[in-house]
């Protein structure tokens, strides 16, 4: 049974540079579906731009869609009213990508958790300080870091009290908007694997946002490559990044380093020019401009998201 069902989202922005000028629409996320199952990792990637966080904060109410639904236990979020929403806020979370910027400088780790806690749940007082030791050992973390202050922190040590805030009122489903991009190599493997940790002892369901595809394989049981507001590729994590079918796919993935030199000899840097920009989206396959592949179809019609195999793998190119 799936715990999220995102149908046909769609996010416009409204643009008019003067009084007498023609109103235009940026296309941040455009006719967008996907569904994500409990202790299931779904993994979005796609260029800076290609409107990745703005599906997050579509998600998790943080921003209107301009058509669409996104449905938590089935239950449309976007419909909820202000109390109903606010029961919502339990089930899902999100980590952010700053772990600086979305931490409370001027608070210790014991009231910043606390005070998630105190607002979202009937514990005492007691309880309370309870709940956060176990969420410290989870994440890592000393009894005695409940005292200390964010900036006293390194970046992964930030990055595990954000994890930490967002498992406080043990969620359904945790949105990760690009946790790791702001850490070193070998941080970023720390907390990979400590979000796994987590997900096998608590199941919960995770929307891990990133640009790197090789992160993403690594975590994800499904992937959604994003590129100008659409999904252009779907599967599971070994399909996509094995098997993939859309020349973006393919591109994204020769972008990431090999320790085998032979094998990154032979990739093929496909990537051409510059994202188009979201206001004037291309004709046709948004995509064109920048495929290798392209044909006179694609400038004209744009694909659908179709099924290419009957395990669930999705793309939307002519080629397939």
């Amino acid at each position: 049974m799936s715990l999220l069902k995102v149908k046909n989202l769609k996010k416009y922005y409204s643009v008019k540079k003067s009084l007498f000028s023609q109103k235009k629409y940026v296309h941040a996320v455009d006719d967008v579906s996907f569904c994500i199952s409990r202790g299931e990792t779904v993994g979005l990637v796609g260029e800076s731009g290609c409107g990745k966080t703005t599906l997050a904060k579509l998600i998790i109410k943080l921003e209107r869609p301009t058509s669409g639904q996104a449905c938590l236990d089935n239950k449309d979020i976007n419909a909820l009213s202000r109390k109903d929403l606010r029961k919502s806020r339990k089930k899902i979370q999100m980590i952010f990508q700053d772990p600086y910027g979305s931490l409370n400088p001027r608070i210790n780790v014991l009231r910043l958790l606390d005070e998630v806690l105190y607002l979202h749940s009937d514990l005492s007082r007691e309880e309370r300080y309870t709940r956060i030791q176990e969420l410290m050992l989870m994440v890592g973390l000393k009894e005695e870091h409940l005292f200390c202050f964010p900036h006293q922190f390194s970046g992964g040590q930030r990055q595990r009290i954000g994890i930490a805030r967002a498992l406080a009122v043990k969620p359904s489903l945790i949105i990760a908007d690009e946790p790791v991009s702001a850490l070193d190599v070998s941080v970023q493997a720390q907390i990979i694997n400590l979000l796994e940790e987590i997900q096998k002892k608590t199941k919960v369901s995770f929307l891990f946002i990133a640009h790197d595809l090789a992160v993403v394989e690594h975590i994800s049981d499904k992937i959604l490559v994003m590129y100008l507001g659409k999904i252009v590729e779907y599967g599971s994590a070994d399909q996509v990044c094995k098997a993939s079918k859309h020349p973006y796919t393919q591109a994204l993935l020769s972008a990431v380093p090999s320790v085998d030199y032979t094998k990154q000899e032979k990739k093929q840097g496909i990537l051409l020019g510059d994202v188009p920009s979201p206001l004037r989206p291309p004709n046709g396959c948004r995509f064109h401009p920048r495929c290798p592949f392209v044909h006179e179809k694609c400038k004209k019609i744009e694909p659908a998201l179709t099924e290419i195999k009957d395990v669930g793998h999705l793309s939307a190119c002519f080629l397939n």
